[in-house]
């Protein structure tokens, strides 16, 4: 790991306090241009004794703002401690978690995956117009069934079209078929511009795209293309269960990843991030915000710096390995509970490298799947699917339990 440490409390203690005074105090220091300031001191008292042991507390209290992409050009300078905080962050995912070289990338910690998807296709879709000067009727989002709904999102958003690619029903995979089928379907409607979307664990059933089926189609065929990995949810798993991965930055087909920080790293909700190649973000350059010093090149503005020190605590309490022992008990877990499902002869899909296991609901009482939050892939009675997400408050007691239950079901 070049980037990834494990500190100790008090090192990673003095980081924050160190990056906290690089950024402005608006109780102390004198401060006229900013619509901004710490919260509330009527309401968040900011003296609390408690604050002094917590860290990512004093930041949300401090409340900075890390506007605009800190990996290009210059940045806001009020707030250059939690910028630094956030380019910390954002090495070690690129390089060591998505082996991207150093200085070879852009990106940002957005405020979920929804937001990092669409930054991916909005920077895309102008790239296409900008060097090919596509209309946007010749571009298209390419996506299997199971993709995020943050790819519908963006199709509405961006007015441009998107294309779902079938998958097989039981393994969830796509076959180079169909996928040739697709894009000829396609090509049909004057597309010829693709945006592809490779998933690197889909929210419902933890399924992995075949990444060399989608870039083997797509380059036999001569397709103009840019490739978006969403790792929303996989992200902080797969990379770790399967050392073998080619969803990264050393896949020269890979120009853009998505990962959730507050998914399996446990970061508060709306911590996404965003990273792309460089020579790509400029695409979506808004010129228009002259105020802001540097350039805002995303799509939220204003953003929250305390979410880097979150996701930077995070990280550096564990450090690479201590992640990777983490990950290792939850496969372990998962491992049991398949083991255990494939003894009882109940049905299932579950990626040998994702903590997710999806059940057929014929084997799942809606009584059952109520009392133990099973998610169903559709909340109506064509559903035929409910998951189960192994995380770390899942434990083998919980999922033993969810088995006693369904061993009648099964005998019948």
């Amino acid at each position: 790991m070049m980037y990834w440490k494990k500190l100790s409390q008090e090192e990673r203690s003095k980081r924050i306090e160190k990056a906290l005074q690089n950024n402005v105090n608006f109780s102390h220091d004198t401060s006229l241009g900013y619509p901004a300031s710490k919260l509330d001191s009527k309401v968040f008292y900011d003296d609390a004794p408690f604050l002094k042991d917590a860290p990512t507390l004093q930041a949300y209290v401090a409340n900075p703002n890390n506007i605009g992409c800190h990996t290009f050009g210059t940045s806001e300078k009020a707030f250059a401690g939690t910028q630094n905080i956030e380019r910390e962050v954002l090495n070690v995912i690129a390089v060591d978690i998505f082996k991207a070289s150093p200085d070879t990338f852009d990106g940002y910690i957005s405020p979920g995956g929804t937001e990092a998807n669409i930054q991916a296709f909005w920077m895309y879709r102008n790239h296409f117009i900008h060097t090919c000067k596509a209309k946007l009727d010749e571009i298209v989002l390419l996506a299997s069934e199971d993709t995020h709904y943050s790819i519908a999102k963006a199709s509405n958003v961006l007015m441009i079209d998107w294309m779902k690619i079938p998958v097989n029903f039981n393994d969830r995979t796509i076959s180079k078929e169909v996928l040739k089928n697709q894009i000829l379907k396609a090509q049909q409607k004057g597309k010829k511009y693709f945006i592809v979307v490779a998933n690197m664990g889909t929210t419902m059933f933890g399924s992995v795209d075949d990444i060399n089926v989608l870039t083997d189609v797509l380059e036999e065929n001569e397709i103009t293309f840019k490739l978006h990995v969403d790792g929303a949810y996989g992200g902080f798993f797969y990379p770790f269960s399967n050392p073998e991965s080619r969803m990264n930055f050393k896949n020269p087909h890979v120009s853009s990843i998505t990962v959730d920080a507050h998914k399996m790293l446990q970061a508060p909700y709306g911590t996404g991030i965003f990273l792309c190649r460089k020579g790509l973000i400029e695409n979506v350059l808004t010129k228009e915000a002259e105020y802001v010093e540097g350039m805002d090149l995303t799509l939220c503005g204003s953003r929250s710096g305390a979410n880097a020190v979150a996701v930077w605590m995070i990280l550096f309490t564990y450090g690479g390995n201590g992640w990777f022992e983490k990950i290792s008990i939850l496969q372990m877990r998962t491992n049991w509970f398949c083991k255990e499902l494939d003894a009882m002869g109940i049905s299932y899909f579950r990626n040998p490298h994702m903590n997710i296991v999806t059940l057929k609901a014929k084997y799942i009482p809606t009584d059952v799947a109520e009392r133990f939050d099973l998610v169903p892939q559709k909340h109506d009675q064509n559903n035929q699917w409910y998951k189960v997400i192994v995380m770390e408050h899942v434990e083998i007691e919980h999922l033993t339990l969810l088995l006693e239950e369904l061993k009648p079901e099964v005998q019948v």
